[in-house]
């Protein structure tokens, strides 16, 4: 009977203790290898048997449990220990479709194994006390039951709590991230031998998370088949919602042409929060998958970066020939590069370094327990030392200031005597709508020409920009050309005409000149797509509000000019005097409002080129000195953009729309007046003046208002204010405004100065 005992608790069934399971015969159900975990305990005494107590039976039930935990500990650790998943790897596609299909495949799981090999361990523990008890028994001349309960008394604080736990993870699918989670949880108990044995499991699990971040932040290699690693590649499928946006589709067309590592960079990879442990802070993950990723940039440069390097310190001179063939299309070398790239990986990140990452994560993995304070310092010290061998890549080989220079002069409109060229070149073709088909060709006559006068052979980075015009979006339903020709109703309706025009019109069609910049590896981790497209943003306000400006001191002056020139021939035939004087009394009142509108727009413009651009640059320049790690470079170009966005009220809808009405009223004004010098209409100029009376006093008081006070523009936005009300005008009338129910009109009460 005690060796039927004995065979029982190693999970070995007989006629004396039976396995309910495998008796079932009405179902015909035999217990397989494979069978799923029981979640009730069917080991059970022979209902036949009658020579046993009553009070042995119940102590012998209660020992016998002890077997089946262990037999099922046993499975789930056989089971989980298969290797045959292996030999899947290398079998055939269609084999391994014909197996899912069939379902005899099961999920596999590295992580499983690893608790699997833990508790193998704690059974080889057990099996040794049953062991030990049969060699008392054998010993003892009177064998008792006794001896069976006292050695293996320890046992039930242990196997119950184990087999529910793999009855959780197998009922439940657990695995990997989630399976840390779990055994962590665990680990609180107040059973210190139990506490022992689940330590232990997580032990052996975290010698796979090990494994993993070695792979991953030492070579950048990610090793998980089956995805149980909280760092995951990018599914396809986010590829391709996002190609439905206009921009993705040329992104994902320079995509083949660009380095694999920048792709994983911007796309490659993501955080697994299902998989992520919650002892693990998300900070901590998030370097984590930072590490990697820089570990797999610098470990995989481009074959064309040395060359570009070496061109970069050899400081090439480029001809004039060169910089023109920039203009149309970017400067390309024909001859390619003959560079060992692993070579250059090497260079990049130094054997010695991937060595002291290698370290500190053995000796994280020899460690007996998790420690998190220590595992956070590792993560951190690593991050560090990515972080600073990519500034080193990012600032130093590949001149991260010179591009910024060159983005600021181009983008931020700093060759101010580049594009004053440019817009004069294009002004003539600019008072036309855009056609949508030959814009973009069109433009780029004026702007090579500009480059010729402008830019000089030493500006080595304007052969990376490009002009252009996209075809979508133009919506110019009322030419420029046809505003001015607006003729004077004799029921006075002119200005309601001219409101409905001006309303129906969007904004003007050649706002939509955009610059593009060529960026070479590894610089497209720094300016990004996002980054690109806020510098488009800011450079196409910029230019509206520089075109705005030009085209009123260009209407003053072929005004002023052709003022002289009737002044000469009425010096010279000294008739129609009274009648040039008296023209001069009309036209006196459509100056006082094109001296208003330049006003504001002259100070507008030098408040963001001034106050924000130059003053937001040298807050750059100190970071970019200062800053030795790239993610703080990139957050710190980051905060740039936003300033420049936020103190230029591009992200205050009211304001930028205000702004965007004056501008185009400057533009009406002006062409109104070119083309009726001789008889200006009344009705549209009152209307003009009226209207920009309203906005440009609707923006004053809501640049005064408290919210925009209390923000980060405040230090700047009073500047422009004390520009733009140092006489109290806009003050005064902008509480007259509030007063009346009707504007006055505009033409003989604007008296500024």
């Amino acid at each position: 009977m005690l060796h039927e005992l004995l065979l029982a608790l190693l999970g070995y069934t007989g006629d004396l203790i039976i396995d309910e399971r495998e008796h079932q015969e009405s179902l015909g159900l035999h217990l397989s290898p494979d069978a799923p975990i029981s979640e009730e305990r069917t080991f059970k005494l022979a209902p036949d048997i009658s020579f046993i107590q009553p009070s042995d039976r119940d102590v012998i039930e209660r020992i016998i449990t002890l077997g089946f935990y262990y037999r099922e500990l046993d499975r789930f650790a056989t089971k989980s220990r298969d290797l045959s998943w292996i030999r899947s790897v290398n079998e055939s596609p269609l084999a391994r479709t014909s197996e899912l299909a069939k379902g005899k495949k099961e999920k596999s799981s590295v992580y499983r194994r690893a608790i699997a090999n833990g508790i193998v361990e704690i059974l080889s523990v057990y099996r040794s006390a049953v062991l030990h008890i049969e060699q008392k028994l054998l010993s003892d001349s009177m064998p008792i039951l006794a001896t069976v309960t006292q050695g293996l008394n320890k046992f039930f604080v242990l196997l119950p709590p184990l087999y529910e736990l793999i009855l959780e993870v197998e009922r439940d699918d657990i695995r990997g991230g989630q399976l840390l989670n779990l055994l962590h949880k665990r680990c609180h108990c107040g059973v210190p031998e139990l506490q022992t044995c689940i330590q232990r499991l997580l032990w052996h699990g975290h010698q796979v998370m090990y494994n993993q971040l070695a792979s991953w932040m030492v070579y950048g290699i990610l090793q998980d088949q089956h995805g149980e690693f909280f760092i995951r590649r990018q599914e396809d499928r986010d590829v391709e919602q996002d190609s439905s946006h206009p921009d993705m589709l040329e992104k994902l067309a320079r995509m083949s042409t660009e380095d694999a590592s920048l792709t994983d960079w911007r796309l490659g990879f993501h955080l697994s929060l299902d998989m992520l442990p919650e002892y693990i802070h998300m900070r901590v993950a998030e370097s984590i998958l930072f590490a990697g990723k820089a570990v797999r940039v610098l470990r995989n440069p481009s074959p064309a970066f040395r060359f570009q390097d070496a061109e970069y310190h050899q400081q090439i001179p480029r001809s004039s020939h060169r910089i023109q063939q920039g203009f149309v299309a970017h400067f390309s070398f024909q001859r390619e590069p003959s560079v060992d790239t692993k070579l250059i990986g090497e260079e990049l990140l130094p054997q010695s370094e991937a060595d002291k990452i290698e370290t500190m994560l053995q000796d994280l993995k020899e460690s007996s327990e998790f420690h998190k304070r220590s595992f956070e310092c590792a993560i951190d010290s690593i991050r560090t030392s990515a972080a600073s061998h990519l500034w080193q890549l990012v600032v130093i080989r590949a001149d991260l200031n010179g591009h910024l220079k060159s983005l600021k002069d181009y983008f931020l409109l700093a060759k101010g005597d580049f594009f004053q060229c440019f817009l004069e070149e294009s002004r003539q073709l600019m008072r036309l709508p855009p056609r949508q088909s030959t814009a973009g060709a069109d433009l780029m006559v004026p702007f090579q020409l500009a480059a010729i006068k402008t830019i000089g052979e030493e500006d080595k980075y304007f052969s990376r920009v490009s002009l252009r015009m996209p075809s979508f979006g133009i919506t110019v339903t009322s030419s420029q050309v046809d505003l001015p020709k607006a003729k004077a109703y004799p029921d006075g309706n002119s200005g309601a005409a001219l409101s409905n025009a001006s309303s129906e019109m969007s904004l003007d069609g050649w706002d939509g000149i955009a610059l593009e910049y060529s960026v070479d590896w590894p610089l497209q981790l720094f300016f990004t797509q996002e980054v690109l497209s806020k510098y488009r943003r800011v450079f196409q306000y910029l230019l509206r509000l520089k075109r705005t400006q030009m085209e009123l001191e260009k209407s003053w002056a072929s005004v002023m000019h052709q003022d002289h020139t009737d002044f000469a021939e009425r010096r010279n035939d000294r008739i129609n005097c009274s009648g040039s004087q008296q023209r001069r009394q009309r036209f006196r009142p459509m100056w006082r409002v094109r001296e208003h509108m330049a006003f504001l727009i002259r100070n507008l413009q030098f408040y963001i080129q001034v106050d924000v651009i130059e003053s937001q640059w040298n807050v750059l320049q100190a970071h970019i000195q200062d800053s030795h790690d790239f993610t703080e470079l990139v957050g710190f170009h980051q905060e740039y953009l936003s300033a420049l966005i936020s103190q230029s009220f591009l992200d205050i809808g009211s304001v930028s729309r205000i702004l965007d009405g004056i501008m185009k009223l400057c533009l009406q004004f002006c062409w109104s007046i070119e083309n009726q010098e001789s008889s200006p209409n009344a009705f549209e100029l009152e209307h003009i003046t009226e209207e920009f009376n309203k906005k440009s006093n609707s923006l004053y008081t809501i640049l005064r208002s408290s919210r925009l006070a209390g923000s980060q523009r405040a230090p700047f936005l009073r500047r422009f204010l004390l520009r733009l009300n140092f006489n109290s005008f806009f003050e005064t009338t902008a509480r007259g405004v509030l007063n009346v129910v009707r504007p006055r009109p505009a033409l003989p009460g604007l008296n500024q100065q």
